[in-house]
């Protein structure tokens, strides 16, 4: 059941529609060559849930008969993977599409009928017990696959529901999910984005993707004018989306309550066996040294030549530069960094560019972001991007490309019942690749100036997925909470809640940089909040990714194999435990220290540059 879950939300990625250039969009027909074979697909897999009450009341039969049942689902659920993931990446590919709207909407209510007819399994799994289930094992190699679900449903014994609960809480599935459902198509095809004129008297209309490009443009009262249009528009829309995403965390509440946790944190972690410490151990070490994402804020307004840095300071380059980035030029420089974990990677990675796994430029309707999306077993990742010809673009690429390395390596090396992997774990092969670029960049840098453009592109990085990440997750932390205290949620509580919290870390009353009242309602523009407690993971993961790249990079013996099979490793363990295998412990300090340092040591490495160019250099 835990891989199921985990594959259904994998599955609530993104396809494209034909663009000028069809070689840089990714090719659907990959998995089903039309709309038709997919819609016979689908009706197929509803024919077969009659199949999955044969299994009732007879798991515990024998251990031929457990074996017959997990492999029947373990089919099923790979097929389930093909449909959900087209219609989920049609959609994304043209959110104003409504065919691909309805088709993702029968996937919805068909899930929400597979999870019904799956909701036995885990109480009956409870029945049968520990010791015949472990002799089933022992007696059935063929189950050992299904050893880690089935002894995972045994260890989260205390919050499974009778069969009649469990049948219920699936049903609620549709509704729990309107929240999120809501906030994508308000936030994606239906807002009404704002028009400006900067100064150089372009006219940009201020979506998603615009907002991306020009919150980073060199004119700071252009950086001003979009920050203002842009959030001014998703202020209007504050009490909307303060009403979804309380119904999202309340959604989150009613589920730990029914199951019987203390609180949502608890509930989300256990279903990976995550320490809560490491959630609680990434707030505090964070908290504590603040000082450091200042210091970086100060560096920037020296670099940028401003006193007053302001919320709207935060995007723009610290090194102007007219250097583009083609596409063509984004695949090579990520191949290029990439070869120090060897040709077979290279050549696997340079295959996908080539053949059609990736959707690479922004269109109107396309749903905003990056994204990978790696739950069909038997097919290549696919990767979602809005590359824009800048290094971010670049960053980015490499970054979703570790995301479909991952994937890939797994279901080469795993079965499918394990190469499924935990989110916690994901985010290390993506900041990892991201810290292997800079390298690079840093290595083929041809001056001072250049250099510190890539250096300045990687402290914004770290503020961005680390320190950024944990503010995010503080909030999360803090909203399940209040609704678990049983205080309203609104929009504007949510507003109030942020606004502390971003002044808190970007030093507003310290005087590093002032936020503005109508930036604070920024948390409504943050999709992940509809996750469950999965922002954290990006700052874990890459506190962690950091220790394991430095390691390869350093050259040091074993470094390679070490993070290889890390990633070949898929979903075989709790991640916890294939990280501490690799011989990261994130319930300790260390990793978040080393993340701290290593952003001094970059912040250093500027001010040393700064120091030479200006002809301060000690003597």
């Amino acid at each position: 059941m835990r891989g199921f879950l985990i594959m259904l939300l994998a599955a609530s990625v993104n396809n494209a529609v034909q663009a000028e250039d069809v070689k840089d969009t990714w090719d659907l027909g990959h998995i089903f060559p039309t709309v038709e074979d997919w819609s016979a697909a689908k009706d197929a897999i509803a024919a077969r849930f009659d199949d999955i009450d044969d299994c009732k009341g007879h798991l515990g039969d024998s251990a031929e008969k457990l074996l017959e049942c997990a492999e029947m689902l373990n089919d099923m659920f790979k097929e389930w993977a093909r449909i959900s993931s087209y219609a989920a990446m049609s959609s994304d590919a043209d959110t104003r599409d409504a065919a691909a709207q309805q088709r993702r909407t029968e996937v919805r209510i068909l899930g929400s009928q597979f999870s019904e007819k799956l909701s036995f399994v885990s109480p009956e799994i409870l029945e049968i017990g520990e010791e015949t289930l472990k002799s089933y094992i022992n007696e059935l190699p063929a189950l050992e696959p299904y050893a880690l679900d089935i002894l995972d449903t045994l260890r989260q014994a205390e919050h499974v529901l009778t069969p009649e609960a469990e049948q219920m809480i699936a049903a609620t599935s549709l509704m729990s999910g309107a929240s999120a459902n809501t906030y994508r198509t308000l936030a994606n095809a239906d807002m009404p984005w704002p028009a400006i004129t900067l100064s150089s008297g372009e006219e940009v209309v201020l979506d998603q993707s615009a907002y991306s490009k020009y919150r980073a443009v060199n004119n700071r009262e252009d950086r001003k004018a979009v920050f203002d249009a842009f959030w001014g528009t998703w202020k209007d829309f504050e009490r909307t989306f303060g009403t979804t995403l309380a119904g999202q965390v309340n959604a989150h509440v009613f589920s730990h309550r029914q199951r019987n946790y203390p609180n949502s944190l608890t509930a989300a972690l256990d279903s990976n066996n995550i320490p809560e410490d490491i959630y609680r151990t990434l707030v505090r070490e964070t908290g504590e040294n603040l000082d450091t994402l200042h210091r970086y804020f100060r560096l920037r307004g020296r670099m940028l030549g401003v006193d007053d840095l302001g919320y709207y300071d935060i995007y723009p380059s610290l090194v102007e530069t007219d250097k583009e980035f083609p596409l063509a030029v984004g695949k090579q420089l990520t191949l290029e960094s990439s070869k120090p974990l060897g040709g077979a990677y290279i050549e696997v990675m340079a295959s996908g560019f080539e053949n059609r796994w990736m959707d690479a430029y922004p269109r109107p309707g396309k749903r905003s972001g990056a994204y990978m999306n790696g739950s069909i077993y038997d097919e290549h990742p696919f990767v979602l991007m809005n590359y824009n010809d800048d290094y971010e673009s670049v960053s980015t690429l490499a970054h979703e490309w570790g995301h479909a390395m991952h994937s890939y390596l797994a279901s080469k090396n795993q079965p499918y019942p394990t190469a499924s992997y935990s989110i916690f774990t994901a985010e290390i092969a993506s900041t990892f690749n991201e810290a292997l670029l800079l390298e690079h960049m840093l290595k083929t840098a041809e001056s001072d100036e250049e250099k510190l453009y890539y250096l300045g592109s990687a402290l914004e990085n770290l503020r961005g997925t680390y320190f950024r990440q944990t503010m995010f997750a503080e909030f999360e932390l803090a909203i399940h909470e209040m609704a678990e205290a049983g205080q309203a949620l609104t929009g504007e509580k949510f507003t109030e809640l942020y606004a502390d919290l971003l002044r808190r870390y970007h030093g507003h009353d310290e005087g590093v940089l002032e936020i503005d009242d109508l930036y604070t309602v920024e948390w409504a523009y943050i999709p992940h909040f509809y996750y469950n407690f999965y922002v954290y993971q990006y700052a874990t993961s890459l506190a962690a990714s950091s220790l394991l790249a430095e390691a390869v990079i350093q050259g040091r013996p074993g470094a390679v194999e070490n993070y290889l099979n890390l990633l070949k490793a898929g979903g075989s363990d709790y991640p916890h435990e294939l990280l501490k295998r690799a011989g990261v412990d994130m319930t300790t300090p260390d990793p978040y220290r080393a993340v701290f340092a290593r952003m001094n040591s970059i912040m250093d490495q500027i001010e040393g540059l700064l120091d030479k160019q200006q002809g301060n250099v000690a003597p």
